[in-house]
């Protein structure tokens, strides 16, 4: 009977692997992150020192063998990071590589990617010009109104790919109906899937939907990385970023590892959404992001059998904050049930009711912020960099 694949299994084969000093094996020094384990692939970090990223990559290749050679494993995927001291006990834990909320191996990774990723800059080649759809709180409507952004760009004959930035949250294969995995290009590059004449990329694709993802910063950035530039996007008018909402350290990556063009802040109307709001588009300005525009998401809602209207969430919040803050209005989108089920669905409304009231407002939306990136390319900004403050 073979034995199962269990955590435990890959890492007393790990303690058969020596550490940077040659002596102590890479468990019992604390190098390890949490072993992930999902279908016979195999996914952990090792934690180093940066200076010896290069003399260590033997050991990352030891400890890649020694799994390996387990009944049942399939692929083995290990990183060398730096977010710590090599051997230091992560807080909670108890220097046995399984303290608290340790980063876990990433299906995009590869040796040094974590590492890497920090110094980096530079755009995507082939892609003209990104935008980042972001929010300051979750629960907005943000995923649906990049998807549907996106594909209202593309019905104005430009060629457009979205990218699920939401690591922890990935919505874009649900919202897309889209299931099965990339495949890889040439070892070192992923074909992106397509739907409704986008290229899609998503964390989504590679885990399991109910799968949490309990990673720390520097494996987010990674993997933010290696979506943006080891993906085959080929040649794109607009990459759609559909950001997790907040301002950490998925949308500090991108501000500097890309140019972004513009930043599409998404808001509901009341008060409480528009302090988060602010919060975001306070943060783009900060790192030097052309801010694009507000939307209010959930404007309003009209009853299908009365025609009554009611602001359930408050009305025109987001219209006036964007004056207030000296930014454009880029339009309201309207609650309605037909957005609920098309996206639960994966039928995105602007593609399959294209003459709805909410397809051609997200068509108005879409208008306006390209008209807006326009606008900033004439004016010739210089491209974005980050800034960070003492």
């Amino acid at each position: 009977m073979t034995e199962l694949l269990t955590k435990d299994r890959v890492l007393e084969a790990l303690k058969r692997v020596k550490g940077p000093d040659l002596a102590s094996d890479i468990v019992s020094l604390g190098l390890v992150s949490e072993v992930v384990i999902h279908k016979g692939k195999v996914y952990f970090a090792i934690s180093i020192d940066p200076a010896r990223a290069n003399e260590l990559e033997a050991l990352r290749v030891a400890a890649e063998k020694a799994v390996e050679a387990l009944p049942g494993v399939d692929k083995v995927t290990v990183t060398l990071t730096a977010d710590r001291a090599p051997g230091a006990a992560r807080p909670g834990g108890n220097g046995n590589g399984r303290g608290a909320a340790p980063p876990s191996g990433s299906p995009f990774t590869r040796p040094g990617a974590a590492r890497d990723a920090r110094h980096r800059p530079g755009g995507v080649p082939g892609v003209d010009h990104i935008i980042a759809v972001a929010s300051g709180k979750g629960g907005v409507g943000k995923s649906t109104t990049a998807v549907n952004l996106a594909l209202a760009l593309k019905e104005q004959g430009l060629k457009v790919g979205i990218l699920d930035a939401d690591i922890y949250g990935p919505s874009m294969p649900r919202l897309l109906g889209l299931k099965g995995q990339p495949q890889t290009l040439g070892g070192n590059k992923l074909e992106p899937m397509q739907a409704y004449g986008l290229k899609v990329m998503s964390m989504g694709f590679l885990v399991d939907e109910e799968t949490p993802m309990i990673w720390r910063g520097p494996m987010v950035m990674s993997a933010l990385s290696q979506m943006l530039k080891d993906v085959a996007w080929g040649d794109l008018d607009v990459l759609v970023v559909d950001m997790p909402p907040g301002t950490g350290d998925a949308q500090l990556t991108m501000a500097q590892q890309v140019p972004l063009a513009g930043a599409v802040i998404v808001s509901t109307p009341q008060d409480l959404a528009l302090i988060d709001a602010r919060k975001g588009l306070n943060m783009f300005r900060k790192v030097n992001v052309p801010v694009l525009g507000l939307v209010e998401n959930m404007s309003t809602f009209v009853c299908p059998h009365c025609g009554e209207r009611s602001d359930i969430f408050g009305h025109g919040g987001a219209k006036s904050e964007a004056t207030r803050l000296g930014v454009p209005f880029l339009g309201e989108v309207p609650l309605t049930l037909a957005i609920r089920e098309t996206s639960d669905e994966g039928r995105p409304v602007v593609a399959t009711d294209p003459t709805s009231p909410p397809a051609l407002a997200y068509r108005d939306i879409a208008a306006r912020a390209w008209a807006e990136l326009e606008r900033n390319k004439a004016e010739a900004r210089p491209a974005p960099s980050i800034v960070m403050e003492n």
